[in-house]
């Protein structure tokens, strides 16, 4: 039986972007009413909704009155953490709530601060806890101890993780036998490995994780909700380690969700009109992972590389937002490193590729409405293959709520042709026209709504993708400074050559990090889009970030691809790991894995010692050259022909390269 309250409830609840009810708010919104909301009396019960609304506005007014501490949507970010030999005592110094962790039993309990606090614990000043990690020797308890301010969104200050510490519960890890400590050691570096990375993010009042237009469409008593409870999970880096502090829902005040993407704040002029400019880049975690090591669609429809980043406007109250989002060819495909500079993609001929794409747009269409893909793959060459099974599953899908615009960006803009990206914004301008953005005045009235989205995609969804959604935002962001009175109909943004300057940077700030983040170096082409023009020393820059993400690519990845699998969860330690259980990172290596690179520095190093000492019969040093040289490009054919054996490969959830 619904109460009335019940049906108030089910009228007041609306979606987070398009118009379908988004399952992880349902789910929160369900867990808040079955807690705290009472049925209202046998009259209300068979209220019409207008009267059902005015009862729900009035309940409310009440409990937002009324909501004790406990219940505000703010989490503690300031903090001491004082560390006894037997417990963690974590004291909020803006309240008088006391977080004890038994660092033997690992219980975690919520007390009020009477004086607990042993005089002889160490003493350190943090910002937030990211959570806990269970490797072998014990749980790690990581927290953040630096971190800078990047700027306000809605005077909600949103900080940068500068620097944390791993702290492990047990004082000593003498209990564990040689090899158990060396596995807890290559574990412990791969949860420091992914700490190192920028681009870690918070607000200890403000949801990050969601867009403007979601936070609009949410009732009110959702913005009331604990932070974590209401964040958009695909979003949340350290859900994983968070999950010993979620079961605990009195602990909410502790649980600080963490972004990983980018976020940049910056204020701007135009026609000497003062404005804030905001960029956030959401990194999805759930099919997280390195440049070669993670591609396509999974079972689920989550695409590697996936991003959504929102362009925020705010000016006199006035606050525009434009959406995009990135992401893999949502087929099943891979593309495993081999020491060839681009290895072929592999498109799964096992796998039903429909079924995985259809997962991914439904998904996609409830979130954000009407899909266009831009697509950017090369129509020649190796691409071309993912680029007609792209096409192909478009068609299949048969929905108008879905098209593709194919754009060989690398054969339109040969030869530094730039210009021609012209020729992409033409064809996109009137689907731009209709999907609109979201503006929402200073008075709280909401003026317009984005109904449709850009998903852009190259092989990567970095470089070109980067330049392409920087074009797509800055004609939107001009046609909301028009809207607003910033600019006049017909002037453009470009005329404007100090907010040029800072808004080019600003998006290639944002290509550089979320490059760095899956493929190790910072992005190609950064040069167009900070200047609007290619240079020679863009073109070598781009030759060097290059080199190094072969390098990192083929030699690294397969590390960092493990570290970030333990990090969001994907592989969990088992504490019996090198006792009756193997660990996974103690495979043995080929033979030919040590002696083919031996042979070959021997060979190398033989040949330029024959090189650079002259011998008496300058015949017998040619032969000598001569010889080396061959045991030198001969070993190296070997090692370049079964080049996936000598490749830095992951261990844990991905230690077998799939075959077709």
């Amino acid at each position: 039986m619904v109460d009335g309250f019940g049906a108030c409830r089910a009228k007041h609840m609306v979606s987070l972007g398009t118009g379908v009810l988004v399952p992880h708010v349902v789910a929160a919104v369900r867990r808040r009413y079955a807690i705290e909301s009472t049925p209202l009396s046998v009259s209300d019960q068979h209220a019409s909704p207008v009267m059902c609304s005015v009862h729900h506005q009035a309940f409310l007014h009440v409990l937002l009155q009324h909501t004790d501490s406990k219940m505000a949507a703010y989490v503690y970010t300031s903090l001491k953490l004082h560390i006894d030999p037997e417990k963690f005592y974590v004291e909020a110094l803006d309240s008088n709530e006391l977080m004890i962790i038994d660092r033997v039993s690992y219980e975690i309990t919520l007390v009020e601060n009477k004086g607990q606090i042993p005089p002889s614990a160490i003493t350190r000043t943090i910002f937030g806890i990211m959570g806990v990690v269970r490797l072998i020797a014990s749980p790690y308890l990581i927290v953040i101890t630096k971190v800078s301010k990047v700027g306000d969104v809605e005077h909600h200050p949103i900080w940068r993780v500068e620097d944390t510490q791993v702290i492990p519960y047990t004082r000593s890890s003498d209990h564990l036998n040689d090899q158990q400590k060396q596995a807890n050691h290559d574990y412990l570096r791969m949860i420091e490995e992914v700490l190192r990375q920028n681009g870690y993010y918070f607000s200890s009042t403000y949801d990050l994780t969601h867009t403007q237009q979601r936070l609009n469409n949410t009732s009110a008593e959702f913005l009331t909700f604990p932070l974590y409870e209401r964040a958009d999970q695909r979003f949340v880096w350290n859900g994983h380690l968070l999950r010993e502090f979620t079961s605990q829902p009195e602990l909410h005040r502790f649980i600080l969700p963490i972004l990983h993407g980018y976020v940049i704040v910056r204020q701007c002029h135009v026609n000497q009109r003062p404005f804030k400019l905001v960029v956030i880049s959401r990194r999805c975690c759930y099919r997280a992972g390195v440049r070669y090591y993670m591609r396509g669609a999974d079972f689920e429809g989550h695409t590697a590389n996936y991003v959504e980043t929102e362009q925020i406007m705010d000016y006199e109250g006035n606050r525009g937002s434009f959406v995009q989002t990135r992401g893999s060819v949502p087929l099943h495909w891979s593309q495993r490193p081999n020491l060839k500079y681009k290895p072929t993609p592999i498109i799964s001929t096992a796998l039903k590729q429909q079924d995985g794409f259809q997962r991914h747009f439904d998904s996609q269409i409830v979130l954000y409405g009407r899909q266009i893909n831009v697509n950017l793959l090369d129509q020649k060459g190796f691409e071309n293959k993912l680029v007609r099974a792209y096409e192909d599953a478009v068609k299949n899908y048969q929905s108008d709520n879905i098209r593709i615009e194919s754009f060989d960006f690398h054969r339109e803009c040969r030869a530094l042709q730039w210009h021609r990206l012209s020729l992409l914004m033409d064809r996109l301008a009137e689907d731009q026209a209709k999907m609109g953005y979201y503006l929402c005045r200073s008075d709280g009235s909401v003026a317009r709504l984005q109904e449709a989205v850009f998903r852009t995609n190259c092989i990567d969804c970095l470089d070109r993708t980067n330049v392409v959604q920087s074009m797509i935002a800055r004609r939107s962001l001009q046609s909301q400074l028009q809207e607003v009175g910033i600019l006049s109909l017909g002037e453009r943004l470009e005329d404007h050559t100090g907010f040029e300057f800072i808004y080019k940077n600003l998006w290639a700030d944002n290509a550089d990090a979320l490059a760095k983040q899956y493929a190790g170096t910072g992005a190609l082409k950064t040069d167009y889009t900070r200047t609007g023009r290619r240079t020679i020393s863009g073109l070598l820059m781009d030759g060097y970030n290059s080199a190094i993400r072969y390098m990192k690519n083929n030699f690294y990845d397969g590390f960092r691809q493990d570290a970030i699998d333990l990090f969001v969860g994907n592989y969990i330690v088992d504490e019996a790991e090198c006792i009756n259980k193997p660990c996974p990172l103690q495979q043995p290596r080929s033979v030919r894995y040590t002696v083919l690179p031996f042979f070959l520095l021997i060979a190398l190093s033989m040949c330029f010692i024959c090189l650079l000492i002259p011998a008496a019969d300058w015949s017998l040093q040619l032969l000598y050259v001569l010889f080396w040289g061959m045991a030198s490009i001969t070993t190296l054919a070997v090692v370049y022909y079964n080049g996936i054996e000598f490749v830095d490969k992951p261990k844990l959830t991905q230690a077998k390269a799939k075959k077709e």
